[in-house]
């Protein structure tokens, strides 16, 4: 009996215990500079564009070639709704659907801090890939502190050129219910300019 009431004060102990924050935030990458974004809107990230800017050119400065590429802007899909473009729609688009329970589970890339984000890769749960860019400068890697969670908001910088920052906010989507919304914690990630 004494055994019972043991196991029981130890089973109900663990159900007092506090819950993880079931949210979690990339920091930003960049040089930071321009309009500040965060993407929003209601459900589950149902598909992505990414425009890049080609300008490649040579320079022979000690027989280096050097690529001015960068991602001049991107739009998410929340639901059956996309998002305003933020920064401004390049030379190149690249596109990606998302299937049913597919979501963003990684966002990784390069950056020049003195420039832009130079090629972005957003990873899905089924291991489908979307890139844009040229792989070169600093790296970066992004995925969600807690298993289960997706990708919910992008927000960053961008100039008239492109991106310059970037960060992801990580999340748990609830389809059932309510309150699913990525527009008030948009808002309160966004630094107004004054």
């Amino acid at each position: 009996m004494f055994l019972i009431l043991v196991v029981t004060m130890f089973l109900a102990g663990c159900l007092a215990l506090p819950i993880k924050d079931p949210y979690s935030y990339s920091s930003a990458v960049g040089q930071g500079v321009g309009t500040p974004f965060a993407s929003y809107g209601e459900g589950r990230i149902t598909g992505v564009r990414v425009w890049e800017t080609n300008n490649n050119y040579y320079y022979y400065y000690y027989y280096n070639y050097n690529s001015n590429n960068y991602i001049s802007g991107f739009q998410l899909r929340y639901g059956n709704t996309w998002s305003p473009v933020f920064g401004n729609e390049g030379s190149v688009k690249q596109v990606m659907e998302l299937f049913n329970d597919e979501a963003i589970v990684e966002v990784s890339g390069k950056y020049n801090p003195a420039d832009y984000i130079c090629y972005l890769v957003l990873t899905t749960n089924m291991g489908r890939t979307l890139s844009a860019g040229m792989p070169n400068q600093i790296s970066f890697n992004f995925y969600p502190t807690n298993m289960g969670n997706e990708l919910r908001i992008l927000s960053g910088r961008f100039n008239g050129a492109g991106i310059t920052s970037i960060g992801a906010h990580w999340g748990l989507v609830d389809i059932e219910g309510a309150g699913n919304s990525t527009l008030e914690t948009a808002l309160e990630t966004v630094t107004p300019i004054y």
